[in-house]
């Protein structure tokens, strides 16, 4: 007796069975799909997916779903792949409230990218992000899923607007307070450029005792690994993971806080004492830790070579508000008036922190793909950002597969929500993404979008390109109108 007919028994009574029931009914059925399975880095072939209302309820092979669902819209995927939506851990809004308007047409650019969650790692616009979290939630709003820390938490008087500003124990503790319990935040963003950093720690320590999580910007008085002690949970942007395997860390940071160096001295000599072999043992202790890392690599390159490509001739600039490209300008100048030696430290600084990303990878860390994107960030475009970054993870050493990973996994795992995102199976959120390529083998491919699911509806290549000639218009009519 062959081995195999035991087999081809079992899938023919199931396939029976399923046809002599009454169908099931969906909303939408993708059939003639190859579900990109993330987690195992494998392709399953010809599977059909059911989706009911922001569910996917049932997925597998074609024969099986389609023999026991019916749906209102039925769509073949025709061989393309279908995968998880992507996320992009780290964008801004702001600008002031003149720039509203401008900041909402963002919104569907992300959708149209593929990208259906982001996570507002905090701007000047705390109130009205949170008011669009609330409207896409309840399908007022049209954009992807929205995560948010409200205003971050900051010192008195600091550099940045939309802040809660804290001088205190007491102060730190009200803050907390508003953002766990009025505003109900997802997250908390602490920066640093006033906040006294003891501040900073008891500011973790104590979001952490409220089970909050936390990210932010470490100040130079502090180590990372005094950050990671009092409960951060992610590192954002690539430079403070870098200086987590500087050799002489706990002495640069000692004498900042004393005053006995200014910050360009403490720059200087963090730049030049990486040590490999200390930053892989300070890597496996994040790891360890379950701390992530937020590289946000392509808005540190764009930055880096502005003196080689000005970007002021993109074509995606069409897409951007005249008052938010108004916000890149302080960057553009600041960039102009660096002097050789400048611009050739900024590109050395560049390539020696962009070097650590796969020795996270080879520690075990958790990378989440965040952009930056947002105002003042010049020309680090919401929705075509996160593909570049992506593209950069590839480029620096990390596998396609590994690149994948951390756009549709590494964000639900941060959130605690893998049980609900990440994957293409029944029980999961119907937030999908359909390319002609095989994203595991070529990044490039996520580039190459012909539909998205979110939140179960789908939008096929022409509300797509619908989304983007209605930004398009939005811009032009901006632009005629200054």
């Amino acid at each position: 007796m062959s081995l195999f007919r035991p087999l081809a028994f079992s899938f023919a009574f199931l396939l029976s069975s399923v046809q002599a029931a009454e169908p099931a009914q969906a909303d939408l059925l993708i059939r003639h799909a190859r579900v990109v399975d993330v987690a195992q880095a494998r392709v399953l072939d010809d599977q059909a997916v059911a989706v009911r209302g922001q569910d996917i309820v049932a997925s597998g092979p074609d024969a099986v779903i389609a023999a026991g669902w019916r749906a209102t819209r039925n769509s073949d995927a025709a061989g393309r792949y279908l995968l998880p939506g992507l996320w992009d851990m780290h964008v801004h809004f702001g600008g002031g409230p003149e720039l509203i308007e401008e900041n909402q047409a963002l919104l569907p650019l992300y959708v149209a990218h593929g990208i259906t969650t982001v996570r507002d790692a905090s701007g000047d616009l705390p109130e009205q992000v949170l008011a669009w979290r609330a409207d896409i939630a309840a399908g007022r709003l049209f954009g992807p899923q929205l995560f948010t820390s409200g205003a971050k938490i900051e010192g008195i008087k600091p550099v940045w607007k939309g802040t809660l500003e804290v001088g205190s124990r007491a102060d730190a503790d009200a803050a907390l307070d508003r953002l766990q319990r009025r505003d109900k935040v997802d997250f908390v963003k602490i920066t640093d450029s006033t906040l006294d950093p003891q501040l900073f720690l008891y500011t973790l320590a104590q979001a952490k005792a409220r089970h909050m999580r936390t990210s932010g910007h470490i100040p130079m008085a502090l180590t990372v690994r005094q950050a990671v002690d009092a409960g951060i949970s992610s590192i954002e942007h690539l430079d403070y993971a870098y200086n987590a395997g500087v050799r002489d860390g706990d002495s640069i940071a000692a004498d900042f806080a004393a005053g006995r160096i200014t910050r360009a001295q403490a720059s200087a000599r963090l730049a030049k004492g990486f040590d490999p072999q200390g930053a892989m043992a300070s890597y496996r202790q994040l790891a360890q830790a379950g701390v992530f890392v937020t590289p946000t690599l392509n808005g540190s390159r764009v930055l880096a070579f502005l003196d080689s490509d000005a970007h002021d001739k993109d074509a995606y600039l069409a897409y951007i508000g005249p008052r938010l490209r108004q916000t890149y300008q302080w960057r553009v100048d600041r960039a102009a008036k660096a002097t050789p030696a400048d611009v050739a430290a900024r590109h050395a600084h560049y390539e020696q922190v962009a070097a650590v990303l796969p020795m996270l990878q080879q520690a075990g860390v958790t990378i989440m793909a965040g952009t930056d994107a947002g105002f003042l960030n010049s020309f680090n475009y919401p929705g075509i950002g996160l593909h570049d970054e992506l593209a950069l993870f590839v480029k620096l050493g990390l596998t396609p597969p590994q690149a994948l990973a951390a756009a549709t996994r590494a964000g639900p795992a941060w959130f605690g929500k893998l049980d609900r995102y990440g994957a293409v199976q029944a029980g999961k959120a119907a937030d999908l993404l359909l390319v002609e390529r095989n994203p595991l083998e070529d990044i490039g491919a996520l580039r190459e979008i012909r539909a998205v699911v979110l939140r179960g509806r789908l939008q096929d290549r022409a509300a797509l390109d619908a989304m983007l000639a209605q930004t398009r218009a939005k811009v032009a009519a901006w632009n005629a109108a200054k």
